[in-house]
């Protein structure tokens, strides 16, 4: 089976639960969500509906139907952005973006005109508050943060960012894509009026999933025009949620996966799925300091970041490293730029990326014990 460390770009292996709920949902259900009254129809409605209180409990959220389902956090993020930033809108964001967020602003300010101001990052991938309050202007119409880097791991301050948006009235929106299902998240608590999440990340779902809880009144319009199985004879997008922004047939079995994911990090407790990638993140620091040659990026404290941790061995192309470690050693590991081109400027990897290494639950301390040997190997010191 092999040692899987590329839990930051989707945790695997799922809870059994997840796979057994997703097959027999398609062997003996396979009915459409909200588009038939007849018995197996109802049952996927009410299974949908299940999925949705519970991600609004998970996030200490008390509307439902404002949970929002979508195929993963790249789409909430482009609803969002789409459906509120207008000509000439000013945006800030971090340094330490995703490309599903950075993308995004990027062809809007080509497309729309709006202006995008990027907040400085130390080399640790740590930002200060108050450069956030620094950057408002009279025309921002949108705060966007990752809750954690995806190269460096490095968690940023939400709750405070968010008291400064809620302060002058700015929509706060946060991709939770590191952090869902392996961090505490409140809505209220972090002062986040918009949270993007994807399922087969921290929360253990099938691909395919994700969402976007609103927790704001203002406006957003639809990314998607289409049947929502429900006012069928009106021709324009329904003004309800969670019909507004929920077009199309949804991935009912997906989302029964998800449903399952959920009731498994609940039953095993958050805080010990943090608590134990806490304790794997430092055992990892610690033993990959033993290789020569070796250069790690990000903070050094596993109480300022999630499970992910980039490094690269002097002399040696990453892409080399990452072949060996998966022919020679059944090591996986992801290798490049990560999809986020802007952090690696802040670290000075825009050229050649990092290895990366994404812890999750179900990782040992063997497996770093397992990949610390083989890059001593590779890089020659037994």
């Amino acid at each position: 089976m092999g040692i899987y460390l590329d839990n930051a770009a989707t945790s695997f292996p799922k809870p059994q639960e997840v796979a057994k709920a997703v097959y027999e949902y398609m062997l003996y259900n396979g009915a459409t969500a909200g588009r038939g009254a007849y018995g197996r129809a109802m049952e996927a409605d009410r299974l949908v509906y299940e999925t949705r209180k519970l991600l609004a409990d998970f996030f200490h959220f008390n509307d439902s139907k404002k949970v929002i389902f979508t195929s993963n956090v790249t789409e909430s993020i482009n609803l969002v952005m789409n459906g509120i930033l207008k000509q000439g809108d000013h945006v800030i964001t971090s340094s330490l973006e995703h490309n599903a967020v950075w993308r995004c602003l990027k062809t809007l300010e080509r497309d729309r005109g709006i202006r995008i101001t990027a907040i400085p990052a130390t080399k640790e991938g740590f930002t200060n508050p108050e450069d956030v309050e620094k950057a408002i202007q009279q025309n921002t119409r949108l705060i966007v943060f990752t809750h954690a880097s995806n190269v460096l791991g490095t968690i940023q301050p939400v709750r405070e960012i968010g008291a400064i948006a809620r302060k002058l009235g700015i929509p706060f929106l946060v991709d939770a894509a590191q952090t869902a299902g392996v961090y505490p998240i409140d809505i209220e608590k972090d002062n986040i009026d918009l949270l993007a999440f994807t399922g087969h990340k921290g929360l253990m779902g099938p691909m395919g999933t994700g969402g976007l809880i609103i927790n704001w009144n203002g406006v957003i319009n639809p990314l998607k025009h289409g049947g929502t199985g429900g006012d069928s004879a009106y021709e324009f997008q329904p003004e309800y949620y969670p019909n507004k922004f929920e077009t199309g047939t949804l991935n009912v079995s997906g989302i029964i996966g998800l449903r399952e994911a959920l009731r498994f990090i609940q039953k095993e407790g958050i805080e010990t799925i943090l608590d134990k990638e806490k304790r794997l993140l430092t055992y990892a620091l610690e033993r990959l300091c033993e290789v020569k040659n070796i250069i790690i990026y990000g903070p050094k404290d596993a109480e300022k970041a999630v499970g992910v941790l980039s490094f690269n061995l002097k002399g040696i192309s990453g892409e080399d490293v990452a072949y060996r470690l998966d022919q020679d050693y059944n090591i996986m590991v992801r290798v490049g730029l990560h999809c986020a081109p802007t952090a690696h400027r802040i670290i000075g990897t825009e050229k050649e990326g990092t290895l990366r290494i994404g812890i999750g639950y179900f990782n040992e301390k063997s497996d770093i014990d397992k990949l610390v040997e083989a890059l001593k190997e590779i890089i020659g010191d037994k």
